[in-house]
């Protein structure tokens, strides 16, 4: 099997902790992929690329350019610059803007290139593309690119997703409804497939569940907040004081046209499932909640009736207790090892305090194969990495508690002051704001 090269043109929001072969901070990757098929079906459902080209020329100048596109195989150019075929040749320069003077320069410079066929702007057969890279720094723009590249335009990302699934336009939102963007990120990265069956424990306004059944899964989830399941009580949009009575998780499916995939949503406590034994889903994809927006808890026991005897009205829940992140992890990773199928994944996001942060404080469990581990900067001292996971062993009843007997609890009990850490980081922020604003 040959692997052909493709460029791809990637707006990358995660940053991969695993090294790479690549100027990470270049927006232009070249890849080895097998053939254009399998390019064309990337770009169907990646979110984080523009655009993806089979690449004919690259060079840090003109002349490497114009040298690597004469060595390209002519037999590979040949199908597409037939004297009976169309084609255009576009321009993109990224951190730069070229006048039109300029790109007809460009353009024209690639005249030695064997096109046979006719110029055609509006509907051509073949699309070629100049691209330019001139670093990332706008304030220090350098005179000639860092890198050039030629190609053929092979298929366009899916990035119009993030508009059209846009949260401001949802119908149902809540305090913290993820990103629609990262909503498909980590479907992708939990290789969500038609048909596959796709639970979120901590599922809110069903944000992930949307991003799934988008790619053709059925889709379920469980809360612990009555409210938020219902859709009852104060709205989390502006000028706007109570819910309406049909905003709900399915009248979000309902909003894309994905109301078949949806299975239904449950008033439960992720530290105590309520599912039968076995193996039961392809994919879980859940944001749990950190104990800064959304407050992190489960239903409590009877020895802790007399410290909260009263039922909650709002929430509908007898007792309530504090549920330390830690104990949330290590609950969600016992879940999933026991509930998915052999090969499924388990994506989600861990809250991570950045000057204590190593590889080591990532949750384990004997039943899961870590895959892959990226960060999303929230701030100077905070992240979040989103944890990829799948599931490689049968899970036995000795597996319950393998984290805690192997003697690898105590580095993630750190995680439990990751509230205070943050809130400290952001006093410390506003106090140096004030100061600021005094001199």
């Amino acid at each position: 099997m040959t692997l052909e090269k493709y460029l791809f043109f990637s707006l990358k929001t995660l940053i991969s902790s695993r090294k790479q072969e690549i100027r990470v901070n270049s927006p232009f990757w070249i890849l080895n992929i097998p053939s254009e098929e399998m390019a064309r079906g990337l770009m169907k459902r990646t979110v984080c690329a523009k655009s993806i080209f089979e690449l004919w020329g690259h060079g840090r100048s003109s002349g490497e350019l114009y040298a690597s596109l004469k060595s390209y195989p002519v037999d590979k150019m040949l199908p597409y610059l037939q004297s009976d075929s169309t084609y255009k040749i576009n321009i993109h320069t990224f951190n730069k803007t070229l006048t039109q003077a300029e790109k007809i320069k460009k353009i024209d410079a690639l005249e030695f290139l064997p096109f046979n066929g006719k110029v055609n702007l509006k509907n051509p057969e073949h699309v070629f593309w100049i691209l330019e890279d001139y670093g990332m720094d706008p304030n220090n723009v350098p005179e000639e690119p860092i890198d050039l590249y030629f190609g053929r335009w092979i298929a366009d990302g899916q990035r119009e997703l993030i508009e059209s699934y846009s949260v401001k336009k949802r119908h149902f939102i809540g305090n913290t409804s993820m990103d629609a963007c990262l909503s498909f990120i980590m479907a992708n990265h939990g290789r969500v497939k038609p048909n596959d069956v796709v639970f979120d424990p901590f599922v809110g306004t069903g944000g992930l569940l949307i991003s799934s059944a988008h790619f053709g899964a059925y889709v379920c989830g469980t809360d612990i907040d009555y409210n938020t399941i219902h859709g009852l009580g104060k709205a989390s949009r502006k000028n706007q004081k109570w819910r309406g009575p049909d905003e709900n998780i399915r009248a979000n499916l309902r909003q894309y046209g994905l109301e078949k995939y949806y299975l239904d949503a449950l008033v439960s406590d992720s530290s105590k499932t309520i599912w039968r034994k076995g193996m039961l889903f392809d994919v879980i994809i859940t944001d749990p909640p950190y104990g800064i927006r959304e407050a992190t808890r489960r239903t409590g026991s009877q020895k802790e009736t007399v410290k909260s005897a009263e039922r909650s009205t709002e929430n509908h829940i007898f007792i309530s207790s504090s549920y330390h992140l830690s104990d949330i992890f290590f609950d969600l990773l016992k879940f999933a090892a026991e509930y998915l199928v052999m090969g499924g994944r388990l994506v989600y996001w861990l809250p991570i305090y950045r000057p204590e942060y190593t590889e080591e404080i990532i949750p384990r469990h004997p039943c899961l194969k870590l895959i892959s581990n990226c960060e999303q900067m929230l701030s100077s001292q905070t992240s979040r990495r989103l944890i990829t996971m799948e599931k490689v062993k049968e899970f036995k009843d000795q597996d319950q508690n393998s984290y805690s007997l192997d003697g690898q609890y105590m580095p993630y009990k750190g995680h439990n002051s990751f509230r205070e850490k943050y809130f400290s980081g952001v006093t410390k922020r506003i106090a140096k704001e004030e100061k600021d604003n005094q001199k």
